[in-house]
């Protein structure tokens, strides 16, 4: 299998003008260095009717192609299943059944990073488990025996996050995205991840995973964000983001796609001149603040 890049939305509405400006990144990233481009909608938790359509079209309409049909997590199901399966006959899983408010009320490990989970159900009992179990159904989370993981990111170089005894199946069944992407990224050959800079806290963990699954880890960039006037993440709240609304508003497709080019520092036009002068490395490193938030 060929080596691929991806993009991979949740289709719970219209792309933005920060989620296509990330697309185009990614498709940059790929066809650059020869890769395949891949496209997978990740709809395991959220999902609204007729929102993967509109995205595939503003996908298209600024020059986005990808290869092969499109890959659906919903789909996938077997393949997370196999993945904690051999997880937890290695001893490298355990039933969590601690609610939000429980996780956040209780006292950190000692040396714990903040946020990590603080080991509540790490060591229950077989009677407390079962005990447990009666009263709500368990999520199923990693046995790390790391605290931390380290992780090379062509943008932001080496970087150092916490790992933790992180959700791989919530209690409602569904499998975590931690879990998902891992063994995506894998089954499709994915070896370059070029994603938004607000998921570069949660890579190490990612990282660790595949190394427990015996999955090679990818090529990571992480992209600085499109924000709003106030330096926040953008947002659909943020006024006309969408392509749809700024036709409304009289900005042509074409013009939308040029603008983000040129915050890049790329020229404008189709993709394939931005792509004939595209370098990583004098890509700007700071979010992008949308003129019309």
């Amino acid at each position: 299998m060929t080596s691929a890049g991806r993009f991979a939305p949740s289709p719970s509405g219209e792309l933005h003008v920060g989620n296509l400006r990330t697309a185009i990144l990614a498709w940059l990233f790929a066809r650059s260095t020869g890769r395949r481009f891949l496209l997978r909608v990740e709809d395991l938790d959220r999902a609204r009717a007729g929102a993967e359509a509109e995205q595939l079209r503003d996908l298209a309409a600024v020059g986005v192609d990808w290869d092969g049909g499109v890959v659906r997590q919903a789909d996938r199901g077997p393949l997370y299943a196999a993945a904690v399966a051999g997880l937890a006959a290695a001893g490298l899983t355990y039933e969590c059944f601690c609610t939000r408010r429980e996780i956040q009320d209780a006292p950190s490990a000692p040396h714990a990073p903040q946020g990590a989970y603080p080991g509540t159900c790490r060591n229950l009992s077989v009677a407390e488990r079962d005990a447990k179990r009666a009263v709500r159904p368990a999520a199923i989370r990693l046995r790390a025996d790391v605290t931390e993981g380290t992780v090379r990111d062509l943008l932001h170089g080496s970087y150092t996050g916490a790992v933790d005894d992180f959700v791989l199946r919530r209690n409602d069944g569904v499998t975590a995205y931690n879990l998902a992407v891992v063994v995506d990224d894998a089954d499709q050959g994915i070896d370059q991840v070029v994603r938004g800079d607000d998921l570069l806290p949660s890579t190490p963990r990612q990282a660790y995973l595949g190394t427990l699954l015996d999955i090679p880890v990818p090529e990571y960039a992480h992209v600085p964000l499109v924000v709003n006037a106030d330096g926040a993440r953008l947002a659909k709240r943020d006024g006309a983001v969408t392509l749809s609304d700024l036709a409304r508003a009289g900005m042509q497709t074409d013009d939308v796609r040029d603008a983000l080019l040129a915050s890049l520092g790329l020229p404008p036009g189709p993709l394939p001149r931005a792509l004939a002068v595209f370098r990583p490395a004098a890509l700007p490193r700071e979010p992008w603040v949308w003129p019309r938030a």
